[in-house]
């Protein structure tokens, strides 16, 4: 058996990974020995639904797990719940955001690399077949050159897990994963509850729209001959939440990490400039940081 915990399980993504461990024979390898959460109640309501074991502290099973999944929603605790585990070199699955702070963003894919800790993780909108196409015509050049692309996703302003930062990876993933991780420069303005960013690239501009409240996403790329793209709803049965627990279940099972610590980590740093942007009125360079 394969023993895992869960932390931070306050999240709707905890409830949906353990659906799938307690109902799929896919993952009846999979064991949890306990959930996690800092908000009262949180880890009680998994326990009554889903009969699993409420942990008295993060740490508690550390050297008894095969691998840890941290969801939890603020981004600020995720590098603080996964430090005691990574000594023991375990797989990771990381929820949005990575963590807010780019300083802890370094120090932790540095522990990860330096102990061997397999990661994943991030948004979970990056695994949409959409997204996933996109990617790999813009890396074909199908339709001819890139000329720059757009993405709309949903943004939460007004929450007690970060402000901007809770919700904006979403947005962020998916312009990454599509159009490159590390823009050189970023250019936001806010109204009415619309965040507008330009992420320059070193060949083509790259324009997201945050949206308070407003749950569209879409993602579109502009080549020479069209453009290509289309609007895709997220709910809670969308393929993209079991994508992303089979590549963390790929890890458990020894398969290896798909994305370098640095591409990982790369959210933190455009999410950082975009606030920095917002804040300054400004462009702002993107800080990249490479193992």
């Amino acid at each position: 058996m394969k023993k895992i915990v869960i932390l931070g399980c306050e999240n709707s993504h905890a409830d949906t990974f353990l659906d799938f461990i307690k109902n799929d024979p896919k993952y009846s390898d999979v064991e949890v020995l306990g959930v996690h959460s800092e908000d009262e109640g949180a880890a009680d309501k998994l326990k009554e639904k889903f009969g699993v074991k409420v942990l008295s502290s993060y740490d508690e099973a550390v050297g008894k797990v095969d691998g840890v999944m941290i969801t939890a929603r603020r981004g600020g605790d995720h590098y603080r719940f996964a430090k005691p585990y990574i000594a023991s070199g375990v797989p990771m699955f990381i929820d949005k955001p990575v963590t807010i702070s780019e300083a802890e963003a370094i120090a932790m894919a540095k522990d990860f690399e330096k102990n061997g800790v397999r990661m994943t993780g991030g948004s979970s909108c990056v695994h949409v077949d959409v997204v996933q196409k996109l990617k790999r015509d813009r890396e074909t050049d199908f339709g001819g050159k890139t000329l720059g692309g757009f993405v709309r996703c949903p943004v939460s302003l007004n929450n007690d897990y970060g402000g901007f930062y809770f919700y904006c990876e979403h947005l962020i993933g998916i312009t990454s994963t599509i159009f490159g991780f590390y823009p050189e420069s970023v250019k936001a303005f806010e109204n009415d509850g619309k965040i507008t960013v330009v992420f320059r690239y070193k060949d083509y501009d790259v324009t997201g729209l945050f949206v308070d409240g407003n749950y569209v996403y879409y993602a579109a790329r502009y080549s020479v001959d069209g453009v290509f793209g289309e609007e895709f709803p997220i709910t809670g049965e969308s393929p993209c939440f079991r994508a992303e627990f089979d590549e963390f279940y790929d890890l458990l099972n020894d398969g290896e990490q798909k994305k370098s610590y640095s591409d990982f980590i790369a959210p933190v740093f455009v999410m950082n400039a975009v606030k920095r942007s917002l804040d300054g009125g400004k462009e702002e360079k993107v800080n990249k940081f490479e193992l």
